[in-house]
């Protein structure tokens, strides 16, 4: 809550401190510095260990420090200024790491693309952000061919799937190109290979760069989900904030059990993302952990063989990878004696994918809250004890969270409003765009989420929905997570998503899109089971059977194109 509650005098100001774990402290202070420096102390600490693992080719702190060091003095070498912003086009392999930390390090701002966008959507993020320089995968250089005449950039790096991983690395291209064809004829003059990057610069040097909290780290775009993309201004402070919030939170785990001498993380999740990337890898660099990178979660049989390679303790994901895994029957073999912290994020967890999460595996998913605008995290259940809330948990550390309704006024505990924001993780603002920042910032510096959602008396958060995804029925809101999450629980639908369509009586209809697991159900069974779960006005008029969902490369469900 706010520092003060306009509807109940008698309502603490912030309830859900009282529901901490014990020892976890109600504010942090934010380090001094920049994220370059928090990575270099990091990989200084953690020297010998393993930091990023891919393909079986592990890199230690030490080679990534070295590494990162090469990649910021070749930028330097071409002349950009401080504060440039440099794009990153690549899945989940090591030369991720490098670039990004190479970028941070020579005081350079990173532009986060997600390798799957149109030549149409690449363009749009190139041109708004300024990028004077890309590195790109060139499995995606078709793409960049198609628009870069169009931009700023000046500077193109292109990277291949084997160049980090030795004599491997030439079958691994080989297969890539040859065999599985995933890489499109493409033409970019004067662009220079990853590895010539990090043999030219051997000889460079990085210069010492001061770069402060109050700089820009991350250009981090929004999916576009209200309208056009918009890059989410987030400053090294903001991110410095975030993974120091974290790292008190999930101390919590290790009250129950030991931390482990050697912390596994598995980055199924894609590092473009802003959940993956201050998750996994800053706060994994943070805690010395070995981040294992997945270059394609989406393959659920590959995944499940890197993941019986090691004892991991830390996966992050989201609801419809947890949903994959625990319907392949490889993955419910798997050894999970050492998993301390499953967390869920970027969409609402369904109870039922949580309770047989908990079932197969022994532990729990730990969800949280937030968005590409708070760095990511904002909420987060407590990592120790066994309960899943079905909320999205407590404001973290010096965090608060505010349920306003439309004229900006909080709303007493238990009903529902727009989550609103406060804290040390929100962005500096929308990248030039000081007309949509003013949309979405109160006077007193709460970020507007666009969730609806209410808050209980022990400062719980629960998600009903996006204010733009409601369905209007006869006046009436419903909500579609809520007719998804019922759904979901009937042991014949695999997934499922819910929009509102028109209908002449009602204004509109619940309809919900189906994918089965069981391939006798039929619409009649799934109406019955929604008419003994839901209010009448709440119940789906329309079910349509689909193969497969639409969702966004992270896994989101799409339930925009679902509306088409």
């Amino acid at each position: 809550m706010a520092t003060t509650t306009s509807k109940d005098a008698g309502q603490p100001a912030k309830p859900w401190l009282k529901s901490y774990p014990p020892g976890v402290p109600a504010q942090i202070s934010v380090p001094a510095g920049s994220v370059g420096d928090l990575l270099v102390d990091a990989c200084a600490r953690s020297s010998a260990k393993p930091a990023f693992t891919c393909m079986d080719k592990s890199i230690s702190y030490a080679e990534l420090d070295s590494l990162s060091a090469c990649f910021g003095a070749w930028l330097q070498s071409k002349g950009l200024a401080k504060g440039a912003r440099v794009a990153i086009m690549m899945p989940n392999i090591l030369q991720y790491p490098v670039a990004m930390m190479g970028i941070l390090r020579a005081g350079y701002v990173v532009v986060n693309v997600n390798p799957l966008y149109t030549p149409r959507e690449l363009e749009h993020q190139l041109k708004d952000s300024g990028a004077e320089a890309i590195v790109i995968l060139e499995n995606f250089a078709r793409t960049l061919q198609a628009v870069v005449g169009r931009t700023s950039v000046k500077h193109v790096v292109v990277a291949t799937m084997g160049d980090m991983l030795g004599i491997k690395g030439l079958l691994v291209n080989l297969v890539v190109r040859r065999v599985k064809k995933l890489v499109p004829a493409w033409s970019l003059p004067g662009h220079v290979p990853f590895n010539a990057v990090l043999r030219e610069a051997r000889s460079l040097d990085l210069k010492r760069v001061e770069v402060t909290g109050d700089d820009v780290a991350f250009l981090q775009y929004t999916g576009g989900t209200t309208g056009v993309s918009k890059g989410a201004t987030l400053l090294h402070s903001n991110i410095l904030a975030n993974v120091t919030q974290l790292g008190v939170w999930v101390e919590d785990a290790f009250t129950e059990r030991p931390r482990p001498a050697n912390l596994i993380f598995i980055c199924a999740l894609p590092l473009y993302h802003i959940f993956a990337l201050t998750v996994n890898a800053l706060m994994g660099m943070q805690m010395g952990a070995q981040n294992v990178l997945i270059p394609n979660p989406r393959d659920i049989p590959g995944l499940v063989k890197e993941l019986a390679k090691y004892r991991f303790h830390k996966l992050p994901g989201l609801n419809t990878l947890f949903n994959a895994l625990l319907n392949n029957e490889d993955f419910r073999k798997l050894d999970f004696s050492e998993l301390i912290l499953t967390m869920g994020g970027g969409m609402a967890v369904q109870r039922g994918v949580a309770e047989r999460w908990q079932q197969v595996t022994g532990n729990k998913i730990t969800e949280g809250y937030g968005l590409s605008e708070t760095s990511p995290v904002a909420t987060a259940n407590k990592v120790s004890g066994n309960e899943f809330t079905g909320t999205i948990g407590l404001p973290i550390p010096s965090t608060e969270i505010s349920i306003r309704d439309e004229d900006g006024r909080e709303v007493p505990p238990g009903e529902v409003g727009e989550i609103c924001i406060r804290g040390p993780q929100v962005m500096a603002g929308y990248w030039n765009r000081p007309d949509e920042t003013a949309k979405v910032m109160t006077a007193d510096g709460f970020f507007k989420s666009g969730d609806m959602g209410f808050m209980d008396e022990r400062g719980y958060t629960k998600i009903v929905d996006r204010k733009k995804d409601m369905i209007l029925v006869s006046g009436f809101n419903v909500y579609p997570n809520e007719l998804e999450e019922v759904a979901a629980l009937h042991p014949g639908v695999l997934e499922v998503a819910a929009i509102g369509v028109p209908d002449e009586h009602s204004g509109e209809a619940p309809k919900l899109f189906v994918v089965k697991r069981d391939p006798d159900l039929t619409a009649e069974h799934l109406l019955a089971f929604c008419k003994e779960n839901l209010t009448g006005y709440k119940r789906p008029k329309h079910i349509e059977f689909r193969t497969e969902l639409p969702k966004t490369p992270v896994g989101k469900i799409l339930r925009r194109e679902l509306r088409g």
